[in-house]
């Protein structure tokens, strides 16, 4: 793809999702001097989970983006792919791969190799989708509306998916233990995913069908997740929650590669736009290669303040919604104040004003870099 017929520079984007997706379109919107690809393994789109949070922050990001919706040299990078496919040369890279994406270990390893690898965040989940006439015949009225219910070290977060016609259904469990091999989903049995369930109201736990499945009970809530055909999937979370830099050189990440974030706050595909809104700009501004690290420079000091701040709000987040936040504990009152103050931070942040800040920025970067001839 390309935004000019007669580029100044090249721009690989590494993989085809949200945020890689979102920069394409926003530098084809900026009409940048640049020639673009998206690099991406996966032979065709499918889907990957159930769904996602987008807050304001998120939705405006996009329609200021557009209405409608390796190795370093000191001059280019090189990608060399695995499988016998051919190098590709190109002035920049962005890496939009994910939290286990190589671009990001490009950027860290020589400074900082302790923060390649994502940590444990210390919960994991288990998740499933459910019809939602069957929802509703389980959980009435509830099923409708997003949800959330909170105990001591539990948490359930159900939602509407596929246009209403199913809900998704996810159950967090507080883990204080390290997180034993891969950083991946792990079947368990269950017995252990039940062990998971200890303490719950006995009362409702007696009225189970064991027949139709094993069900989830929150409170005086009851939630299908468990088919017995079917070992259970827990799944761990994880997030980068100290990073110091989104680039190196010539390279920089976006999104999951540069702020994996856990879920607590509904904001990390949200992250990600905002990334792809303020690089697509910054890059729509760049008239030769040898620019190109200011623009990461300049993007690198609007966007890892934001972004951190984020990623550690929602591990704050995390012991809130488990109801053992040292400060909060059980007060339903102070969880309500705390949440009323942290969301309108992250889902009414001035987008407008990042993106005016960084072409202001990179503006007089690029301007005390030109050779000063006043005297000739």
């Amino acid at each position: 793809m390309s935004s000019t017929p007669d580029p100044s520079f090249t721009i690989a984007i590494i993989c085809a999702g949200i945020a890689g997706l979102a920069l394409a379109i926003g530098l084809r919107k900026q009409n940048a001097a640049c020639k673009y690809t998206i690099y991406e393994a996966a032979p065709q789109f499918h889907a990957v989970g159930a769904g996602i949070g987008m807050g304001p922050n998120a939705l405006r990001a996009m329609e200021l983006m557009d209405a409608g919706f390796a190795e370093m040299g000191r001059r280019g990078c090189v990608l060399a792919f695995s499988g016998g496919e051919a190098c590709v040369m190109g002035d920049a890279v962005v890496g939009c791969d994910g939290i286990k994406g190589v671009t990001r270990r490009v950027v860290l390893e020589m400074e900082y190799p302790e923060e390649i690898v994502a940590k444990y965040c210390h919960p994991y989940f288990y998740r499933n989708i459910v019809p939602m006439q069957e929802a509703k015949l389980i959980l009435g009225s509830y099923a409708d509306n997003a949800k959330w219910f909170m105990g001591e070290g539990r948490r359930c977060v159900m939602y509407a998916i596929s246009k209403g016609e199913e809900v998704n259904v996810v159950v967090f469990i507080r883990d204080e233990r390290p997180w034993v091999g891969e950083q991946a989903a792990m079947r368990v049995s269950r017995e252990d995913m039940l062990s998971d369930f200890n303490g719950f109201d006995k009362r409702l736990l007696d009225q189970l069908d064991v027949r139709l499945g094993v069900f989830f009970f929150f409170f005086f809530f009851t939630v299908h997740i468990y088919e017995q055909s079917t070992k259970p999937l827990r799944w761990p979370l994880f997030h980068h929650p100290d990073i110091l830099t989104y680039y190196r050189g010539h390279v920089c990440v976006l999104g999951d590669s540069a702020h994996a974030s856990s879920p607590s706050q509904a904001a990390g595909a949200g992250l990600g736009l905002e990334d792809a809104l303020v690089m697509s700009g910054l890059l729509g501004l760049v008239k030769k290669p040898e620019q190109l690290e200011s623009a990461s420079e300049v993007y690198n000091s609007i966007r890892q303040p934001r972004a951190q701040a984020v990623v550690q709000g929602s591990q704050e987040a995390l012991l809130a919604y488990f109801l053992v936040h040292p400060e909060f504990g059980h007060d339903i009152q102070k969880l309500t104040d705390y949440a009323n103050t942290r969301l309108p931070l992250i889902r009414f942040h001035d987008l407008e004003g990042d993106v005016k800040t960084a072409g202001q920025r990179f503006r007089e970067l690029t301007e005390a870099a030109q050779p000063d001839n006043r005297e000739q």
